[in-house]
């Protein structure tokens, strides 16, 4: 089946366990061997911190099979690793990833429906990462970690100018005035990193891409994305951001580090760089709830470089029960889960079970916030139970955000407007998926 057929079929009807299994890989690639020759080996792809370690305990608890850890240098560099072997016919049985790139996978007919081995596991883990290792609801993958989104900000500074830390964006937008007659930004806006945009849309219920029956539907210009849109606007017309760029990672910390930049919305996860480049200000950063839109409850995105992770089973793997199960364990085993956890053996990553107030201590630095290390738990916690679980990524999310990459850069730099950028995606998304054969409407 061509690559053209290939994602029509993978998109068209609900039914895409049933459409892809008739396409894909013959499961050759991936080996390992049979109970009669000795343990299966089970290629795993990764580039977290810490899978070393959780690999070699696995290996170490199981003698039937064994888990052979390849690490690969990032997660870009995973799509195209990826991408590789699958044409090549040989795809590692797991692979590392986060949920944006899902759907892509399976309209690719690059990985196995593993619902039948693990679906019975749902209770094991929170809501907003089940729901990211699934398309339409078939089970593709294993969650490995959450994503708590909240603000990090520095008292000191709210402090100095009679500053509470923002509950609505509104406040937020007001807090930065004040802050920019100082010289203080509230946030910053980095010009190749678009994300800001699709999660404060996301968390206002935009939906850019729906299945709507043998369809897929395009919107960014939905009531949600022009409501993120109006409040980013706003930021940007005032001023109120700066706009360093993360390739100098270092500019960046040091920025945060001197008080020139105010907040940040973040995760567990990137802590760590900020303990690990600050020099001047540990002890001056509490944690407060991601920002409301006025009148709204409590909503905190699932993002994008903040979403949740998964360990996807590819359809070339021999042994795919065996696969699926060892996701399972490396998800749920409270050794590997403490690993990945810990910022010091791991990545600092909240894990996606459904009760992870025992590794909260493990995910957040007591260095960073001092004396607002005990309440931020709770702040923690408390985001994971307000998480977006109806976001769905599109078959052609990879090119999508390139493209919105190269527009966010001209926003940022005041050379257009959000909705701009915005029409734009809408025109370029649509016509990029009937390119490749997609049915869409938009």
């Amino acid at each position: 089946m061509n690559s053209t057929r290939l994602v029509r079929a993978a998109i068209a009807g609900l039914a895409l366990t049933g459409l892809l299994s008739a396409c894909g890989g013959s499961g050759s690639g991936s080996g390992g061997s049979d109970a009669a020759s000795g343990p299966v080996t089970l290629p795993f792809w990764g580039w977290a911190n810490g899978q070393e370690a959780v690999v070699k305990a696995f290996n170490a608890a199981h003698k039937d099979v064994q888990l052979k850890y390849t690490k690969v240098t990032d997660q870009l560099t995973m799509q195209k690793q990826l991408t590789n072997a699958v044409k090549a016919g040989n795809a590692p049985c797991l692979v590392q990833n986060t949920a944006e790139y899902v759907t892509s996978w399976v309209a690719q007919g690059a990985l196995a429906d593993i619902t039948k081995y693990v679906g019975t596991a749902e209770d094991k883990f929170n809501s907003g990462s089940w729901s990211a290792a699934q398309v339409q609801g078939r089970l593709y993958g294993v969650p490995t970690s959450s994503s708590p989104n909240f603000t990090i900000y520095r008292t000191d500074v709210f402090q100095k100018y009679g500053l509470k830390a923002p509950t609505t964006w509104d406040e937020f937008i007001a807090a930065g005035k004040v802050l920019e007659k100082h010289g203080v930004k509230i946030t910053n806006y980095a010009g190749e990193d678009p994300s800001t945009l699709e999660v404060l849309a996301m968390q206002a219920g935009a939906h850019w891409y729906a299945i709507d029956g043998d369809s897929w539907k395009v919107d960014f210009q939905d009531a949600g994305t022009l409501k993120a849109a109006g409040v980013i606007q706003q930021i940007i017309d005032n001023d109120l951001d700066s706009t360093l760029s993360f390739a100098d990672y270092a500019a960046v910390q040091r920025n945060y580090d001197n008080g020139g930049t105010a907040t940040r919305q973040i995760s567990t996860w990137q802590m760590a760089g900020m303990v690990q480049n600050f020099t001047k200000s540990f002890g001056k950063w509490a944690l407060a709830p991601w920002p409301t839109y006025t009148g709204e409850a409590a909503k905190t995105p699932a993002g994008t470089n903040l979403t949740g992770g998964v360990t996807l089973v590819t359809k070339q793997c021999a042994h795919q029960q065996q696969a699926a199960e060892a996701a399972l364990w490396m998800s749920t085993d409270s050794g590997a889960v403490k690993t990945m956890a810990s910022p010091t053996t791991g990545n600092g990553v909240m894990p996606a079970l459904a009760d992870s107030s025992a590794y909260v201590d493990e995910a957040i630095s007591q260095k960073l916030l001092g004396a607002n290390y005990a309440p931020a738990k709770k702040v923690v916690t408390d985001s994971l139970d307000t998480v977006t679980t109806d976001w769905t990524f599109g078959p052609d999310w990879t090119a999508m955000f390139t493209e919105l990459q190269s527009g966010w850069a001209k926003v940022v730099s005041k050379q257009q407007k959000v909705t701009d950028l915005l029409a734009h995606m809408q025109q370029w998304t649509v016509a990029d998926l009937k390119s490749r054969g997609i049915s869409v409407k938009g």
